[in-house]
């Protein structure tokens, strides 16, 4: 702020982006919860959707994926569960979706795989991105199952019985050995669909426990230090030296979920570049400015993940 102030805005721009920050300040202390949910749904913000996530679930929140008998379009709130929306699908109808909302307040919360699609009419391929986002999971049958069921029940090939309206029984349900099910297809599945682990994070998927040598938020502690530590990338920003060479600077979450920032030097940056998404091992000596820690990275790499089981 002190170096900032030879060349601020003027007085009543200032004033008014004080009004507001303070605001937001004030929701984000007493209403954290409702104030993240609020983020989510401007559809704005300097951080990807995880951040929001990340700091709903921090400050007490239970992240539930979307359900059809529980989700709004955008994302909402009962209590201390947010309920990811509809509107966070990749590659999911919206029409389809405001159909499953008003079919449901109309006649009431869905029975089974078969209601579900009864009532909908949804397509093959936008029921396989509900059960693979474990949207269905009221019906306490697993994902691989709920597939199977899916595939069977709504083959174009699958000859219709005159007089019978589709989907009259459930009867017919195919008698399926046990399916092996794996946390790891879950997490695939969410960052697949909706960009990022919400079940886990991506630290449950690194191949290794190593998390380094303290959480960011004792860092002030080591201020002069070499330190080694575990973040996931969550973004950069690009800056020139005085002599016109790149450099960077990051931020990262740790395995709390809390922030981290880190500098990197142009010679430093060229011999271990920032390569987007993931987790990363990063050794560097703490500073302090302004009561924040950063660390001035030395050396910096990805740490591998745990392969996709399906690819296997």
């Amino acid at each position: 702020m002190e170096s900032f102030a030879g060349y601020s805005f003027n007085k009543a721009h200032s004033a008014s982006f004080a009004v507001e920050s303070y605001q937001s300040l004030f929701l984000k202390t007493y209403y954290p919860l409702e104030f993240m949910v609020a983020v989510l749904n401007n559809y704005g913000g300097f951080y990807n959707r995880k951040v929001y996530v990340s700091e709903a679930r921090i400050s007490g929140a239970n992240i539930c994926l979307p359900c059809v008998n529980q989700s709004a379009f955008n994302s909402s709130i009962q209590g201390k569960d947010i309920y990811l929306g509809f509107d966070c699908l990749l590659n999911f109808e919206g029409k389809l979706a405001h159909r499953i909302i008003a079919e449901r307040e109309r006649d009431g919360t869905y029975q089974s795989l078969q209601d579900f699609v009864k009532r909908t009419q949804a397509g093959l391929e936008q029921v396989i991105i509900l059960i693979r986002i474990g949207a269905l999971r009221f019906t306490g049958v697993g994902k691989k199952q709920l597939l199977w069921e899916a595939h069977l029940m709504m083959s174009r090939h699958k000859p219709a019985v005159a007089g019978m309206a589709l989907f009259e029984t459930e009867s017919r349900k195919p008698i399926l050995p046990p399916l092996e099910e794996d946390i790891l297809e879950d997490y695939y599945d969410e960052m697949e669909l909706i960009g990022f682990c919400v079940t886990g994070t991506l630290f449950d998927l690194a191949k290794s426990d190593y998390r380094g040598d303290m959480p960011a938020r004792e860092l002030h502690l080591h201020e002069g230090n070499i330190v080694r530590v575990v973040g996931d990338f969550v973004c950069e920003k690009f800056v020139k030296t005085k002599r016109g060479d790149l450099m960077k600077f990051g931020t990262f979450l740790d395995a709390e979920g809390r922030f981290f920032d880190t500098v990197h030097f142009p010679q430093t940056l060229t011999k271990y570049p920032l390569l987007g998404t993931g987790i990363y091992l990063i050794e560097g000596k703490v500073f302090v400015e302004y009561g924040c820690p950063s660390i001035e990275v030395i050396r910096c790499g990805k740490m591998p993940l745990k392969s996709d089981p399906r690819s296997e």
